[in-house]
């Protein structure tokens, strides 16, 4: 497994390996015991599947607060994404900014996003379809979002027409004013 730490402490793109053949590939997408070799520690507890009918839609910008704060580990099962992360942890040298990762089928890179970001992406084919392991089951009363296009963030999402929104995320508040339930450790 490769491993890149990104320009946000924490965030790592991981890109198992993949072997292949007439048939197609097979690829260990989560080991527990090599990644404690790597250094992450991590206890995952519920896995997600979404499907994106078209392209230009965008899910997020979400987070889950304390006590029910999620460590994700996201790939892309089939067509391709952008995936951001954007660092929510008061006191953080990088907070407010945010990274963006193009995961595919094709590529089989993961981002994973430790707790303290709020997380989104945009589907760049049709039909694409998201997987994600979470570090603590969804708790609806620790859910938040943010807006996905808020200036003060400024996120270039490469749109290439109108996002594709739920009344949920349209209705996302902006990052002036927000209180962030996550503090830095760092």
């Amino acid at each position: 497994m490769d491993v890149q730490s990104l320009n946000l402490p924490g965030l790592c793109v991981l890109t198992p390996s993949r072997f292949g053949d007439v048939r197609g590939f097979f690829s260990e997408s989560w080991n527990r015991a090599r990644m404690l070799e790597q250094g992450f520690d991590i206890d995952f507890v519920q896995d997600n599947h979404s499907l994106s009918a078209a392209v230009n839609t965008v899910r997020g910008l979400h987070y889950q607060a304390p006590p029910h704060a999620q460590v994700k580990l996201v790939r892309c099962g089939r067509g391709a994404l952008y995936d951001v992360a954007v660092d929510i942890r008061r006191g953080s040298p990088t907070y407010g900014r945010w990274a963006g990762v193009e995961l595919s089928a094709e590529n089989g890179r993961q981002l994973l996003i430790p707790a303290g970001f709020a997380h989104g992406f945009v589907t760049r084919e049709p039909e694409t379809e998201i997987i994600y392991k979470c570090s603590d089951y969804y708790a609806p009363e620790c859910e938040g979002a943010l807006r996905f296009d808020d200036p003060d963030i400024g996120i270039d999402w490469g749109l290439t027409g109108d996002a594709v929104l739920s009344d949920k995320d349209a209705a996302a508040p902006g990052f002036a004013g927000f209180d962030s339930p996550f503090t830095w450790g760092g």
